[in-house]
């Protein structure tokens, strides 16, 4: 069970704090709920205790977790033999996991592609959608600003250059 301060990761919203929790009545019956302010998109959601699981939400991972993530960001290699379908497939379960090492694998195959050709529509909101939520972690967990993480996402992904991470 979560507290009232605990830093999580919402899969689908990025991070934010457990701020409270409330019991509220649906429909005859009570319920009780947390309620998450998160940082990325500066909203708070009440999301049921029980189904917190469920919906990957977790407490977002240890400095050295990150900083792992962060110099991992660049080895591997990615399936250069998918098609766009595919690929937008496997990135978006890799998203909706919250596993901050499947979620890196898409910035790094996504960035990586990048770079030998021009990114698709769909591609380059997969790539601003992991980025982002990886920033709103980084935030978090290294209590940072905004423009701080996204230098720490540039560093490990482009160290020479950084031209293709949101500015």
């Amino acid at each position: 069970m979560f507290l009232v301060g605990d830093k999580v990761f919402y899969p689908i919203h990025g991070a934010g704090v457990i701020e409270a929790m409330e019991e509220k009545e649906f429909l005859g019956e009570k319920h009780l709920y947390y309620v998450l302010n998160m940082s990325l998109k500066e909203l708070n959601i009440m999301v049921p205790v029980e189904k917190m699981s469920a919906l990957g939400i977790r407490k977002v991972v240890e400095a050295d977790i990150l900083e792992n993530v962060l110099a991992a960001m660049l080895e591997g290699q990615r399936d250069t033999a998918l098609n766009a379908a595919q690929r937008y497939k496997l990135h978006t379960e890799k998203m909706k996991s919250g596993d901050i090492y499947e979620q890196s694998e898409v910035i790094r195959d996504l960035v990586g592609m990048s770079k030998e050709k021009v990114l698709g529509t769909s591609d380059k909101v997969m790539l601003d959608n992991a980025q982002q939520l990886l920033i709103s972690e980084i935030e978090l967990v290294k209590d940072v600003d905004t423009q701080q993480a996204t230098e720490m996402l540039k560093q490990a992904v482009c160290p020479a250059e950084m031209s293709e991470i949101v500015p």
